[in-house]
Parts: structure tokens; C-alpha cells; sequence
């Protein structure tokens, strides 16, 4: 199964989430995988449910489907999940990016803020990100294997070109543009820089890394952009998932007059 996944593009993260599954899975059932059946499917995925999400369920199915209907050609991984609630992301205000983006004094943790906002880059494309992915006169940069193993372009902010060239001058021949102690910086120090950042600049909303990314596309959206050319910034493989900021943008319903101030 390890080699299926690996052969097949899927992340490490991927294949060490499937492996899980389906360990605790033999483990619970007590058999051995040729004399599993869709029962045994059925009673693990239900006691699961049971203590867990539906979200979570979505994971587990995937798991064990890719084993025994992808691998083993069972064909017994046939139920219907429960739908999830899809809740809407936290978008902060251009306002509030503003102020997120000012308070930070380090110059370093102030560019890396800036360039989550102004690319929409995932964490972990931006502790990936090396020097030779920038083409600063460009104002743009790539991102190599991306989320489906995709490259893809981003925008660079005419406002950070300089930061990041004083930024690349002050390093001593790293490969990755952010460096930590022993090579690229964690996902758990951009994490702490955002949240720090937040809380200083008194956001009481729920910011992490992602938010910038969400408010990204968002404000893109509410300059009128077009949604496609947001899908190939964002690297979305389908336009739904970027249709989900449609949902967030609220400019033009703010212009919406309520009648109770019209009486």
C-alpha cells in the first residue's frame, strides 16, 4: 500500500494518515486483510462516527478504500459518509492586515507576513520556497510541488521587492529563503509570528497563517478580479473551491441600504 500511494504522487503526510487508518483499523477488527469484509468497515466507521467527527470519517473512508478497493480489489468500501457542514473561513479586513502587518518590528517576521498576504502562498510553499524560486525583476516567484505535486506562479508585491533583495543579501548562500536553525524554518515559527503578530496588533478574530491566504483571494475578489485567474494564483484544481470566497466578499452587500433607515 506504502508503495501504491508513493507511485501515485500522494503526499508524505497522505501516505502516513492512510498507513494509520488502516493499522487501527486490523488492529480493532482483529483479522487479517484477505478475510475482512464490508461489515467490518461498517461496525469500525460507525463506532468512529461515534466518538469523532464526520470530517474525520471523510479521512478514515479514504484510507481504507485506497487499500482494499484500490490495492486488494475488494470492492467493499461501498457506505455514504455524513455530509459536513462547511463553514465559512475567517477573512480579516484590508484594515486589519494594515495593522497586522505594522505592528511587527523584526524585519524578517514582517516580510514573511507580507509575503503570505500578497502571494495567497500556503505555509508550507512558503518555508519551501528557495532562492532560486524568485525572479524579483519579474515581481513574481514559483512554487515547485505544490499542493497535487503542481508548479504554479505568484505575484510579488512591488512593496516588498527591496525588502526581499536586502533580505537575500543578508544571507550566506541558503537554499531556502526563510532559514531556520538547522535549515528551513518550521511551520511552528511562521505559526507563532502570525499569531503573536495578531494579538499584538489586537485582532480578536481567529488568525493563523491560512487567514492571510483566505483574505487574499477575498480582496482580490472585491476588486473585481477574475475568479479564474484567482483559481490559478491560489492553485485550486477546481473552480468550486475558490467559488467558497464569493461567499466572503461584502463590499457590494455593505452598499445595501436597510429599509428600517428608510422609514
Amino acid at each position: 500500500m506504502e508503495t501504491e500511494l508513493k507511485l501515485r504522487g500522494f503526499s508524505q503526510r497522505t501516505v502516513e494518515s492512510y498507513l494509520y487508518w488502516n493499522r487501527k483499523f486490523l488492529e480493532a477488527c482483529k483479522k487479517k486483510e484477505e478475510d475482512v469484509n464490508e461489515d467490518d468497515i461498517k461496525n469500525f466507521m460507525a463506532e468512529k462516527l461515534s466518538h469523532g467527527s464526520p470530517k474525520s470519517l471523510i479521512l478514515i473512508k479514504a484510507a481504507l478504500k485506497f487499500y482494499y478497493d484500490e490495492v486488494l480489489k475488494k470492492n467493499i468500501v461501498n457506505m455514504k459518509t455524513p455530509k459536513t457542514a462547511r463553514s465559512l473561513p475567517t477573512v480579516m479586513t484590508r484594515e486589519e492586515v494594515r495593522r497586522l502587518i505594522n505592528v511587527v518590528e523584526n524585519k524578517k517576521h514582517k516580510l514573511i507576513i507580507s509575503l503570505l498576504y500578497s502571494s495567497g502562498m500556503r505555509l508550507s510553499e512558503l518555508i519551501n520556497l528557495k532562492v532560486g524560486d524568485l525572479e524579483l525583476v519579474e515581481n513574481m516567484g514559483w512554487v515547485r510541488s505544490g499542493k497535487g505535486s503542481k508548479d504554479r506562479m505568484f505575484l510579488l508585491s512591488e512593496k516588498i521587492v527591496p525588502d526581499l533583495k536586502n533580505h537575500l543579501r543578508s544571507m550566506k548562500n541558503e537554499d531556502y529563503v526563510f532559514q531556520g536553525w538547522d535549515g528551513r524554518m518550521s511551520a511552528r515559527a511562521v505559526q507563532k509570528i502570525v499569531s503573536g503578530a495578531a494579538k499584538k496588533a489586537g485582532i480578536e478574530k481567529n488568525v493563523h497563517v491560512h487567514t492571510l491566504r483566505h483574505s487574499f483571494a477575498t480582496h482580490l475578489l472585491e476588486s473585481g478580479e477574475d475568479i479564474r485567474k484567482i483559481q490559478e494564483l491560489l492553485g485550486h484544481s477546481n473552480l468550486n473551491t475558490t467559488q467558497l470566497y464569493t461567499h466572503l466578499t461584502t463590499d457590494q452587500l455593505k452598499k445595501v441600504k436597510n429599509p428600517l433607515d428608510s422609514l
